[in-house]
């Protein structure tokens, strides 16, 4: 198992590398893995207050997320709002998407968050505290939960 460093930018803060590396691990798991055929690229992640987290190993990105912030939140008082979770298939199964939410956690923790997670992998994030809301929905042909987490 290759060890990884984490690390933690706004866009700003971004070189063009980590930038690339990152949008590859993106694509390469979202559009070629998976099959989602929905926009990427949203302008989120040039959003001043969006953060990025990932873990990097000497093979690239290997597990990534962001953090970004609504003006209005979509449940309750849920203004951080995670997303684009993913990890290299190389290494998943290792724990590193925990890895990142422990850093997030230990950082906002003390404010509401929420996010969409995929159905199969909501046992994750309610190891963190985020309990399911509403009905199952698609969002990008696959079944997604909403999930929150109150603040601490």
């Amino acid at each position: 198992m290759p060890e990884c460093s984490p690390a933690h930018k706004y866009w700003a803060d971004l070189s063009t590398t980590e930038l690339y590396a990152i949008l590859k691990l993106r694509t390469d798991v979202f559009f070629i893995e998976q099959k989602i055929d929905e926009e990427e690229l949203d302008w989120r992640d040039t959003e001043p207050e969006t953060e990025h987290f990932w873990l990097m190993d000497d093979a690239g990105v290997a597990s990534y997320l962001r953090v970004i912030v609504d003006a209005e939140p979509e449940h309750l008082d849920a203004r951080r709002l995670i997303g684009r979770v993913v990890t290299r298939a190389d290494r998943r199964g290792e724990g590193l998407s925990s890895v990142l939410l422990a850093e997030v956690i230990a950082k906002y923790g003390h404010e509401a968050m929420m996010l969409h997670a995929q159905e199969y992998i909501a046992p994750l994030y309610a190891k963190f505290g985020f309990e399911p809301f509403g009905d199952v929905f698609v969002e990008a042909g696959i079944p997604h939960l909403g999930m929150y987490r109150a603040a601490s």
